[in-house]
């Protein structure tokens, strides 16, 4: 791949032909330049070295002279190709007139910008432009604050889109859009879009990668956070992937936040619920400190806007050392010079040192407006596997929240309920025992939590279909194992609250 850091960013392809961008569009899904047909031509091996940026094994297998294989040369390893056979392919007068390509030497193209096939949940052909070289992973040292560079697809853009809620809304909101991607997801579920971001250079290829998309245009603003957003605007959904890097300064504009500490993303959060309409969800990706004398639980529940349910899941936490690593690594600094690697270093554990930060977590946070008088508010930490995407699972939290917050223990006796799908039990004990030593539920879809539970926790759960009364099913356990079934009754709704609360159990409106 080139190395954009040799030379200023490439001009962009004008945002004002849209009629040369559907032909562009139509032209690469002729050639079957798309997420499917990457994968048949490149194998499964080479595939996901290019997700990881490696390029050596892409260039291998895109040796010949297909059509198919020329496009991944030009658009994903800018490699410069012979213009006759580009004319053979794609609208090449209106690609160069409009900057989508540029000549390269005398009888040779070359693209602007990166172009990568991305497939929509839905299985819709989508593409993602970024610039030269920043198609997938981190910048590796490419661009600068001043610079800008724009990147594609990334694990956190994909995690964020997988774990947004999406029902169909009027109106939502992309902070911090980037390439587009988020943008790109909620037009097919909202009716309005609006991406925002501080670097003008993201919103003219946020355009360019809705426009080849075939997506509906957003309405794309400039500016920080919540300031391009007019105080009577509110969304019924916002996403965001925002500069969340806690990092000494502000070098790259693609992922430090410019704010000290973990300001960004706490001031993200807390402005997030007034911009929300009821029954709203604002999602994103964060970073937060783990300050010595400070529970990091606590100090993430301060963040949460009044007025909003919140879901926060700490996924991993890395010690400082481990954290300036990482994004010394992302930027491209341990290729450099060994004295400056140093000093960069030594600045990042300086601003640890003075905030008193220990470690920092990564993780999702969901915020959903609610009229609730107490607000449900979870912090965990689950570091596990998860199967993505999850945004149905997350909406299914918090409609079963609603259920919780709406049934005392009484009126939770007299509702249905059932077992939700793909949970198993699990027995554990020594070899030959007669009884188990303790049972575990254990969720195969979604967050694929495990909860220990005892014999009475366990048969319940077996037993609910939805056809009988959570309190007559306790009566019959009663029964079965000589306990007073009033007894019982009193102390298992707690059992049943957490049961359900975590999705082993679902309730039956």
């Amino acid at each position: 791949m080139s190395n954009a850091s040799q030379s200023p960013l490439s001009p962009l392809p004008s945002p004002d032909r849209p009629e040369v961008a559907a032909r562009l569009r139509d032209a690469l899904l002729g050639a079957s330049f798309t997420a499917d047909g990457l994968l048949e031509l490149l194998g499964a091996p080479a595939y996901a070295a290019l997700a990881r940026s490696e390029t050596v094994p892409a260039l291998r297998a895109t040796r010949g002279d297909t059509p198919l294989e020329m496009l991944v040369r030009l658009f994903l390893l800018q490699q410069p190709v012979p213009h006759a056979r580009v004319a053979d392919v794609l609208p090449v007068d209106a690609c160069l007139a409009t900057g989508w390509l540029e000549h390269a030497g005398a009888d040779e193209l070359a693209a602007t910008v990166d172009v990568r096939p991305y497939g929509g949940p839905g299985g819709e052909d989508w593409f993602i432009v970024s610039d030269l070289g920043c198609a997938v992973g981190g910048a590796g040292g490419i661009g600068s604050r001043d610079e800008g560079v724009v990147l594609g697809v990334g694990g956190a853009s994909m995690t964020l889109a997988g774990i947004t809620v999406r029902t169909p809304v009027g109106a939502a909101l992309d902070l911090g859009t980037g390439s587009g991607i988020q943008a790109l997801h909620a037009a097919r579920h909202a009716t309005r879009v609006t991406a925002t971001d501080l670097n003008p250079r993201a919103l003219h290829i946020t355009g360019l990668t809705l426009a080849l998309s075939g997506a509906p245009a957003a309405d794309l603003r400039e500016g920080s956070l919540f300031t391009p957003v007019r105080d009577d605007e509110t969304y019924d959904l916002i996403v965001s992937n925002p500069p969340f890097v806690i990092s000494p300064g502000a070098r790259l504009t693609y992922r430090d936040g410019g704010m000290g500490g973990d300001d960004l993303c706490r001031t993200l959060v807390q402005e997030a619920g007034e911009r929300l309409n009821e029954g709203g969800f604002a999602q994103f990706l964060a970073n937060w400190q783990h300050v010595e004398g400070e529970d990091w639980q606590d100090r993430l529940r301060s963040w949460v806007p009044r007025g909003c349910d919140a879901w926060i899941v700490q996924r991993e936490v890395q010690d400082v050392n481990q954290y300036a690593e990482l994004w010394l690594r992302d930027a491209g600094d341990h290729e450099g010079d060994a004295a400056q690697y140093q000093a960069r270093y030594d600045a990042w554990l300086d601003e640890f040192e003075a905030r008193k930060v220990k470690a920092v977590g990564f993780g999702w946070i969901t915020l959903r407006r609610t009229d609730a008088a107490v607000p449900s508010l979870t912090v965990e930490e689950w570091p596990h596997p998860v199967e993505q995407p999850l945004g149905d699972t997350i909406r299914a939290h918090f409609d079963r929240l609603d259920h919780l917050r709406g049934h005392d223990d009484a009126a939770l006796l007299e509702g249905h309920f059932r077992l939700a799908a793909e949970v198993v039990q699990e027995q554990v004990g020594l070899p030959g025992a007669e009884d188990p030593e303790h049972v575990v539920l254990r969720q195969n879809r979604g967050m694929r939590r495990a909860t220990r539970v005892d014999t009475v926790g366990a048969g319940f759960a077996g037993v609910c279909d939805g056809t009988m009364s959570a309190g007559r099913i306790l009566d019959a356990i009663a029964q079965l194992i000589g306990e007073d079934p009033v007894l019982l009754r009193d102390r298992t709704p707690a059992q049943i609250r957490l049961l359900v609360e975590q999705g082993f159990l679902d309730p039956v409106r």
